[in-house]
C-alpha cells in the first residue's frame, strides 16, 4: 500500500516553472502502440510536469527559507531564493515579522500555493496550453453519432480531474464536466443543465436545432485501483469498485427518469457508465443493450484492447476495436458504437502515456492533491491529482464533499503541520446584470460557512482560503477578491 506522505510524493524544485512551453525530450517519439499519439503525449507530459513541478517546488524552497531566517540579510536572501525557485516574491510583511518570533511557515506555504495557482491560471487562460485542434471536428462527430452534448460527471477525487483532456482525449471546451464525490452528481442541477441545453437548441439552434434527431448524453465516471483495490479505490464507496459502479448507474437512471417525468417519456436522453483505473488511467466502458439498459457485468476493457492491438497496424487496430464494440453491443445504435469505439481508441494514447512517462503506473496511486477547489468553475484544472473538487452553492449542501476533502488533506498536509489550501471560486456570466456581485457574495458566504464549520483548524492556521471570481463569458483571467493569508483580521472577524 502507498501511504499518503506529501514529502515523498511531491519531490523536486525547478526553476522558472512558467517560463514558456518546452516540449519533453529524450523520451522517444515513436509510440509502442500504433494508435498512440506520441507528439500529443509529449506535449501533455511537458505541461503536466511543469505545472506539478511548480507546486512541488514550494516545500523544498520554504525549507531553505526557514533555515535562513536568523541569518544576516534574511529578507533579501529569502526573496532571491523565492524568485529563483518559485518565480515570484514572498509577502514582505511575513518576512519582516520573522525577527520577532518564528517565521510563520503555514501562512507562507498557503500563500505560495495560492500564488502558484494564480500564475497557473494566468498561463492557462492566456496561452491555452491544452487546446485541441479538432474542437469543431469533435462537435460534428458527436452529432453524427446522434448526440448534441456530452455531459460528464466524474468523482471529485483529484485522480480523475484529467478525465476529459487526458484520459478520454476530448476537447475540454466541448464537454460539460462537473465533479461530485463518488460520481453521485446532483440530479436537480443536471436537470437544469438539460433544460438549458434544450432551450438553446430551440431558441438559438445551438449546437443544433431542436428538430434534429440527436440526444443528450449523460456520463458518470467512477474509479477503482488495480494495484491496491481494497484501499485506494473510491472512498465514497469504501474502495468497492462494484458498489461504485452500481451507485453510478443508479444515479444515471434516476436522472433519466427525472428528465422523462418532468418533460415527457420520449425526452432525448442517453446514458454512459465508465470506470477508470486511477493507477493506469485505463478505462472500462459498460455496455448497454438496444433498450438502453446498462449491464454492470458487461464491459469492454481498454487495457485488454491495448494488448490485443499493440502489434497491428493502425488500420487493423482501429478495425479490431470497432469489431469488439459491435460484438459486445450488437443492439446499440451505430452512432453509439462509433462514440464508444472512439473513446476506447483515445484512451489507448493515455495508457501509453502512463507507461512511457510514469513506469506502467503512477507512483502516487493514492491522493496527492495540492489544494481544494470549492465553488463553481475550475475548467483550467485538467491535471491528475492537482485539485480535490467540491462543487457547491452553499457549504451545507456539499458538506460531505468538503468533509472528504478536508479529511484527505488532514493526512496530506495537516499531519505534517501544513495548512489545507482552499480556493473558493465562482465563475459568472459578465453580460448578466449583477452576476459579478452575486458571485462575490457566494464566495463570502462559503468562506464564512467554512470558517464556522472548520473553526478549530482555521484557528490553528491549518486552513487558509483564497477567494476568486471569473467572467467566463469574456474568457478573462481570474480576479482575486481576498486571501486569509494577507487579511487575517478580516477572516477572524467572521
Amino acid at each position: 500500500m502507498v501511504h499518503a506522505t506529501a514529502p515523498r510524493r511531491r519531490p523536486g524544485a525547478v526553476r522558472a516553472p512558467f517560463a514558456g512551453l518546452r516540449h519533453a525530450t529524450g523520451w522517444g517519439q515513436q509510440g509502442a502502440h500504433p494508435l498512440a499519439r506520441s507528439e500529443e503525449n509529449a506535449r501533455l507530459f511537458d505541461y503536466e510536469r511543469r505545472i506539478k513541478s511548480a507546486f512541488d517546488a514550494i516545500v523544498p524552497t520554504l525549507k531553505r527559507v526557514s533555515a535562513l531566517q536568523h541569518e544576516e540579510q534574511f529578507e533579501l536572501r529569502a526573496q532571491d531564493l523565492a524568485r529563483e525557485r518559485l518565480g515570484f516574491e514572498l509577502p514582505e510583511q511575513i518576512l519582516a515579522d520573522a525577527w520577532v518570533e518564528q517565521l510563520d511557515m503555514r501562512r507562507l506555504f498557503a500563500w505560495c500555493v495560492f500564488e502558484t495557482y494564480r500564475r497557473f491560471c494566468d498561463e492557462f487562460f492566456t496561452t491555452d496550453p491544452l487546446k485541441s485542434d479538432d474542437e469543431a471536428a469533435f462537435d460534428q462527430f458527436l452529432q453524427e453519432c446522434g448526440f448534441h452534448l456530452l455531459d460528464v460527471s466524474p468523482c471529485s477525487d483529484g485522480r480523475l480531474a484529467h478525465v476529459v483532456r487526458y484520459v478520454l482525449r476530448l476537447p475540454y471546451r466541448m464537454v460539460r464536466r462537473k465533479s461530485y464525490a463518488g460520481a453521485l452528481f446532483d440530479i436537480e442541477n443536471s436537470l437544469e443543465k438539460w433544460t438549458e441545453t434544450e432551450l438553446l437548441r430551440f431558441r438559438e439552434g445551438r449546437p443544433n436545432t431542436a428538430d434534429a434527431p440527436t440526444r443528450y448524453l449523460k456520463a458518470a465516471v467512477y474509479h477503482y485501483s488495480s494495484r491496491d483495490p481494497a484501499h485506494e479505490g473510491c472512498a465514497a464507496h469504501g474502495s468497492d469498485a462494484a458498489a461504485a459502479a452500481r451507485a453510478g448507474l443508479e444515479r444515471l437512471l434516476a436522472f433519466q427518469q427525472a428528465v422523462q417525468n418532468t418533460h415527457c417519456c420520449g425526452a432525448s436522453i442517453d446514458l454512459l457508465l465508465i470506470g477508470l483505473d486511477t493507477d493506469t488511467d485505463a478505462i472500462r466502458v459498460h455496455i448497454a443493450n438496444g433498450a438502453g439498459e446498462i449491464d454492470l457485468h458487461g464491459m469492454i476493457e481498454a487495457r485488454d484492447l491495448y494488448t490485443q492491438t499493440q502489434r497491428l497496424t493502425a488500420q487493423q487496430a482501429r478495425a479490431r476495436i470497432e469489431t469488439r464494440v459491435k460484438e459486445a453491443a450488437p443492439d446499440v445504435p451505430e452512432g453509439t458504437q462509433r462514440l464508444i469505439a472512439r473513446l476506447l481508441e483515445n484512451n489507448l494514447s493515455q495508457i501509453e502515456y502512463v507507461r512511457r512517462y510514469h513506469s506502467e503506473h503512477y507512483r502516487d496511486i493514492g491522493h496527492a492533491e495540492r489544494f481544494i477547489g470549492a465553488g463553481k468553475g475550475f475548467e483550467e484544472v485538467q491535471l491528475r491529482n492537482l485539485t480535490y473538487f467540491a462543487y457547491l452553492d452553499t457549504v451545507e449542501e456539499a458538506a460531505d464533499d468538503l468533509d472528504v476533502g478536508v479529511k484527505i488533506f488532514s493526512r496530506l498536509n495537516v499531519a505534517h503541520g501544513l495548512p489545507v489550501p482552499v480556493v473558493i471560486r465562482y465563475d459568472y456570466q459578465g453580460h448578466v446584470p449583477g452576476a459579478r456581485e452575486r458571485a462575490a457574495e457566494h464566495c463570502q458566504r462559503v468562506a464564512q460557512a467554512m470558517s464556522a464549520r472548520y473553526a478549530d483548524l482555521i484557528g490553528r492556521g491549518l486552513i487558509h482560503m483564497l477567494m476568486l471570481v471569473r467572467d467566463c463569458a469574456a474568457g478573462g483571467s481570474i480576479e482575486v477578491l481576498g486571501c486569509s493569508v494577507t487579511e487575517q483580521e478580516m477572516w477572524e472577524s467572521h
